[in-house]
């Protein structure tokens, strides 16, 4: 039994691994390893496009956080028992953790070179990805109890706004225009869903701490 449970710690520990493994990545990838790389007005998605100098590095530490992301999902799945959106929640937190595996298959191009049209697929896989983020964050939830339920409305309702005022600099991406504080507005919309992940990470994890000292 206490090794079952130190592996599902583990696995619940792995929600926040990723999470602040993802925000080091990006912040130590755009103010490191690419020189000139503005890291208030360029997306997040230039780090890993075609011709960038820290694509490969993106790229290796993407296969590092998107198992962390699906193991987390999988301990997930296991401690939520029969709470049927608890286990809904695991189950899309594996499928984020697959679309973002897929997405590096599908770079965007640098802005400016091509149209909106030569980046379909990462365009499409970003909006699967919104859509999988606002539904584990609202099954999770309703899981848990009303503060956070607070909370993660607050989440939700901040990412479709940033992503809103993403939607319009589109346009100026594709035409190779400055976007200024497009890199601040799209990282919010990106940590915000991370945030959410660490903190339901803690409150698994306290949950089972207490549970395990209960059995004692």
């Amino acid at each position: 039994m206490k090794a079952n449970n130190t592996v599902l710690k583990g696995l619940l520990s792995c929600g926040i691994l990723a999470s602040l493994l993802y925000i080091a990545t990006d912040l130590i990838t755009a103010m490191v390893f690419y020189p000139g790389y503005n890291y208030t007005s360029q997306q997040v998605s230039e780090l890993s496009a075609f011709g960038a100098p820290t694509r490969l590095f993106w790229i290796v530490m993407s296969s590092i956080w998107t198992p962390l992301v699906i193991a987390f999902g999988v301990g997930v799945w296991i401690v939520a028992g029969r709470k049927h959106t608890m286990r809904l929640t695991g189950i899309l937190l594996i499928v984020w953790g697959i679309i973002g595996f897929v997405w590096m298959f599908f770079p965007m191009h640098p802005p400016g070179t091509v149209g909106i049209k030569a980046d379909v697929m990462h365009i499409a896989l970003a909006a699967v990805q919104v859509l999988v983020m606002i539904l584990f964050i609202s099954l999770g939830a309703a899981a848990q109890r009303q503060a956070f339920r607070l909370y993660s409305i607050g989440t939700i309702v901040a990412i479709l706004i940033f992503g809103a005022l993403i939607s319009t600099k589109a346009s100026a991406i594709a035409e190779g225009q400055t976007t200024p504080w497009m890199g601040i507005i799209e990282r919010i919309s990106v940590y915000l869903p991370l945030l959410w992940v660490i903190m339901v990470a803690i409150i698994l994890l306290r949950t089972q701490t207490k549970h395990d000292i209960n059995l004692n």
